[in-house]
């Protein structure tokens, strides 16, 4: 997700100058995966590329490159056992720029793109520019076994827009998905048509409407919007269901209840007209399998873990 590129050109927008840590590749086990970054400022930084040694060296690194006017970029590897006595043992390559006024216009760009693009960037003369390219311009890349003093592009591919979810229900569940889901790279609607306990998770409020303001909502979704259903009423879990499976363009549907209940539904949704093809999108009961429990907690998580596998695969 690409949610620090409003907050880098916010910043620079603002006349501040910061650096950008980004893990640029990786061999062997590592903390954090390609792609993972920080901004980091003289007294503070946002983001994490892990933690521990290689996040204390990162922000040792950054803040020196802040400090040298001249310099606007540093690419290193850090042998994670080796070097830092991180227990990980592989290696991450890791790459710090300068982020200011010269950098406000590849930050619009990249600002204004809607649908995925690469954040290219190109090493020639011992500078570094940094390029927005179509999603679909790959071409050759360097990978974290290239010498660094031969490296002379890097391709990283950019998602500008969170996936959309919406859940119904307001209850346990419904409570727990939503603490469960705010910190996560989500766009979160949460909707109920009653109050149940109190209709509050991690700073967020479920939207309350009627079952018909509910059934609408389903109606006006964006294509590939992902839904989940767990409302106090089984009558109101079908009308949902019914509708999200009428569409038919949604990325993913999702009813809390067991293979009983499930039985039941289809055999509803087959007298309603939906067919065996349609029936087959609907994911009953939800989250990972092997996760047994019924708390809701442990419901929440295996939600999480089920939708951000399938969010995170390209192909799906």
């Amino acid at each position: 997700m690409s949610e620090w590129i409003g907050q880098a050109r916010a910043a620079v927008r603002r006349g501040e100058a910061l650096a950008m840590a980004t893990v640029v590749g990786v061999q062997g086990s590592t903390p954090r995966e390609v792609g993972a970054r920080m901004l980091v400022w003289p007294d503070h930084f946002s983001g994490t590329i892990g933690g521990g040694s290689l996040e204390r060296q990162a922000l040792e690194q950054a803040r020196r490159l802040l400090a040298q006017h001249g310099r606007r970029h540093a690419l290193q590897d850090y042998p994670l056992g080796p070097l830092l006595g991180q227990c990980c043992g592989g290696r991450v390559r890791l790459l710090v720029e300068r982020l200011d006024a010269e950098s406000q216009s590849w930050l619009d760009e990249a600002a204004s793109c809607t649908e995925p693009f690469r954040l290219q960037a190109k090493f020639e003369g011992g500078d570094l520019s940094r390029q927005v390219q179509p999603a679909s311009q790959e071409g050759s890349i360097d990978d974290p076994r290239t010498p660094i003093p031969e490296v002379r592009r890097l391709s990283e591919l950019m998602q500008p827009t969170k996936p959309k979810l919406v859940i119904f229900g307001a209850g346990h569940i419904g409570q727990a998905v939503a603490r469960a889901f705010a910190p996560l790279p989500f766009d979160l609607e949460w909707l109920a048509s009653r109050e149940d306990l109190r209709p509050e998770a991690g700073g967020t409020r479920a939207e309350v409407m009627s079952e018909d303001d509910l059934e609408a909502c389903v109606e006006a979704a964006p294509p590939q919007t992902l839904f989940a259903i767990f409302t106090h009423s089984h009558d109101l879990d079908y009308r949902l269901t019914r509708a999200v499976l009428a569409r038919g363009d949604f990325r993913y549907l999702g009813l809390i209840g067991s293979r009983t209940k499930r039985a039941r539904f289809e055999s509803r949704l087959n007298a309603d007209g939906l067919t065996d093809a349609d029936l087959a999108r609907l994911t009953c009961p939800i989250g990972i399998p092997n996760l047994k429990s019924k708390a809701p907690a442990v419901i929440a998580v295996a939600l999480a873990a089920e939708l951000l596998e399938l969010t995170e695969d390209p192909a799906a």
